[in-house]
């Protein structure tokens, strides 16, 4: 293994890495653009430049493709470097206009961290700056800005080298180059398209769902895990910051919804990635939600639809129970330590693909739509759904379930968290939280745990299954 000195400090390196390589392996920052761990090295934007001594002097070049020797010394915040990084920022920003305080990138935009490290002075150009296209739609998703482009072409190796796509590409050359889509649609096609927008390093490739939607600063991540598929990819779920609620009469929504979805890198799962219906996770888990409960249909006070099921349960002489393969393992366990010995339970999917979705691929997308359906069947197995004729009590837990399949005259609890119809058809109702309302894990089809953290209260009507279970069962009040 290469031993080498990065700014006096001597470290042991593997072989064949580079020296941007070993210098983050061992917490030493260098600066850079166009590199990405995950792509490859194009060498184009040269801030990471660093000098390297020599009998001749020191000697600068980039460090994303410098392999490491033996022997070698490396400074990264030399006079000679300094000053190169500092020309370097100002050709960068020698076009690059100077609209930050529109800029959705402003307060994550790596220039504006770059540009006050290394350079932090006005512009030395006397020239006009060169325009481009200002909002051009790369797709129903994306929007460019040409103007804030500084070309480290990261957006167009990822459609080449992850997602496959092909769907970016550069035309035109220096002052005049441009990131353009590729013509067959592909890019549009692309369900892992959003990336591009992470992966940018100023503000030029902007979420329209996010477009002019709100500061960075306003907002804060809650870790949590996409229920989309089996693999279970880690995110950030964006939200309003408590200190920077909206206080306007009407704004509880605006308050409590997730503003935007983002990777939340596990080497383990998804990598630095996820797909784009991970990104609409706004949408799945902000629709019309259920919190009331009922019976037969009819509102009804929780500890009255409590006590109600409690006597279904404890008259049932065969009960069957269809749990949720979109429930967390805490819930699953309540479930089964509570009520397990008296149901006969089975797994159910919740969701199906939707018409035009993505099934399954070869880098993330799983055919099983459902976050927990390896955690639901190490508690209950995977035998088939099959309710008897003779069941008379059915315990429906989630979406997902035709009810033609219960019999009749059998009684049924039904727990969900959304308005549907089948809510009112249950002889018990309960409103029960979902994921962003309470702390959990899931469990992914390679048996890989992941968790997901409480960001929004939940409604006054609405329950926690994982409390409801015990009073179910007579072990408790319930919430």
């Amino acid at each position: 293994m290469p031993r080498l000195t990065i700014d006096g400090r001597e470290i042991e390196a593997k072989a064949g890495q580079t020296v941007m390589e070993a210098a983050r392996e061992h917490g030493i920052f260098i600066p850079y653009f166009c590199w990405h761990p995950q792509l490859s090295v194009p060498g184009n934007c040269r801030i990471c430049v660093v000098g390297v001594d020599d009998k001749g002097g020191e000697w600068v070049d980039i460090a994303c493709n410098m392999p490491v020797s033996e022997g070698m010394v490396v400074h990264t915040n030399s006079e000679k470097v300094r000053a190169r990084r500092k020309a370097t920022m100002q050709f960068i920003t020698l076009n690059h206009p100077v609209d930050c305080g529109i800029c959705d990138k402003a307060g994550e935009c790596t220039l504006q961290d770059y540009h006050y490290e290394y350079n932090g002075e006005r512009s030395v150009s006397v020239d006009a700056k060169v325009h481009a296209t200002k909002h051009h739609d790369l797709s129903e998703r994306i929007v460019l800005d040409n103007e804030r482009c500084i070309q480290c072409t990261r957006c167009v190796r990822f459609t080449r080298e992850v997602s496959k796509s092909n769907g970016l590409g550069m035309i035109s050359r220096a002052d005049h180059s441009l990131v353009r889509a590729a013509e067959d649609g592909s890019f549009g096609r692309d369900p892992y398209s959003d990336n591009v927008i992470d992966i940018c390093p100023v503000g030029a490739l902007l979420s329209r769902s996010f477009l002019h939607k709100a500061r960075v600063w306003y907002l804060k991540p809650t870790a949590s895990v996409c229920p989309g598929c089996s693999r279970g990819c880690t995110v950030n779920l964006w939200h309003r910051r408590p200190e920077w609620r909206l206080k306007a009469p009407g704004m509880r929504t605006a308050n409590e919804s997730i503003d935007r979805v983002t990777p939340l890198e596990n080497p383990a799962v998804n990598g630095p990635w996820i797909c784009n219906k991970g990104r609409d996770l706004a949408a799945l888990l902000g629709r019309a939600r259920a919190e009331v409960a009922m019976l037969k249909g009819r509102p009804a006070e929780l500890q009255g639809a409590i006590a109600r099921a409690r006597a279904l349960v404890a008259s049932a002489r065969r009960p069957v129970a269809v749990v949720s393969s979109w429930a967390s393992n805490e819930e699953l366990a309540a479930f089964k330590a509570s009520l397990g010995a008296r149901f006969a339970t089975f797994v159910k999917a919740d969701c199906q693909p939707e018409p035009g979705e993505v099934v399954e691929d070869a880098l993330l997308i799983r055919a099983d739509k459902n976050p927990n359906t390896a955690g639901a069947r190490a508690l209950f197995g995977d035998a088939p759904l099959a309710i008897p004729p003779d069941a008379d009590l059915v315990l429906v837990w989630g979406e997902g379930l035709d009810f033609g399949l219960i019999p009749p005259g059998a009684a049924i609890i039904h727990l969900n968290a959304w308005l549907a119809p089948e809510n009112g058809h249950a002889d018990v109702f309960f409103p029960v939280s979902i994921q962003t309302e309470r702390d959990g894990h899931y469990t992914n089809f390679a048996g890989v745990t992941s968790a997901f953290a409480k960001c929004f209260p939940k409604a006054a009507g609405v329950a926690d299954a994982a409390a409801l279970f015990p009073a179910l069962a007579g072990a408790g009040g319930g919430e």
